[in-house]
């Protein structure tokens, strides 16, 4: 059905009623009946052109929601938390889109774009290189926990 709404076909018979219409003027001397044919049947056709339409945008949302969930089960570095997220409730959503806001103020700190891929990773690298490049320092007279012995150096 939308194939044929939308095809070159239906146009072409759209604009044919409209010459047809237009030239029906003087026929009917501009009259209000002339005028309310073309109104009511553009009405109409709008109108249900709504559901066409609606029809035809559910199937590609559809359609793209699967090919998503695809390439998130096939990669191997995708949260497959995100599989069916379509299906989650507005709250979900929200906390969702705030993990994401995160991993991307975490991208912001890093060099390579490419360097994290879920929250989980970004999280653990972030911290791995937080603590390589801020050591806690330790107390030279404190003992060392693993030796039982001061960081005398």
């Amino acid at each position: 059905m939308t194939k044929a709404t939308g095809s070159s076909i239906a146009f072409l018979l759209a604009f044919l009623v409209i010459i047809v219409w237009a030239l029906l003027g003087p026929v009917f001397n501009y009259s209000d009946t002339w005028q309310l044919v073309i109104n009511t049947g553009t009405t109409i056709i709008t109108f249900l052109m709504v559901f066409v339409i609606q029809q035809s945008q559910n199937k590609d949302t559809i359609a793209i929601q699967i090919k998503l969930n695809e390439l998130i089960a096939a990669t191997s570095t995708a949260s497959n938390r995100l599989i069916d997220v379509e299906d989650l409730t507005a709250d979900e959503l929200e906390t969702l889109k705030k993990f994401y806001i995160k991993l991307a103020m975490l991208a912001k700190k890093e060099d390579d774009i490419h360097a994290t891929h879920s929250i989980d990773d970004a999280t653990v690298l972030h911290d791995q290189k937080k603590q390589a490049r801020h050591p806690r320092k330790t107390d030279p007279l404190k003992k060392d926990k693993f030796s039982g012995s001061g960081n005398k150096e």
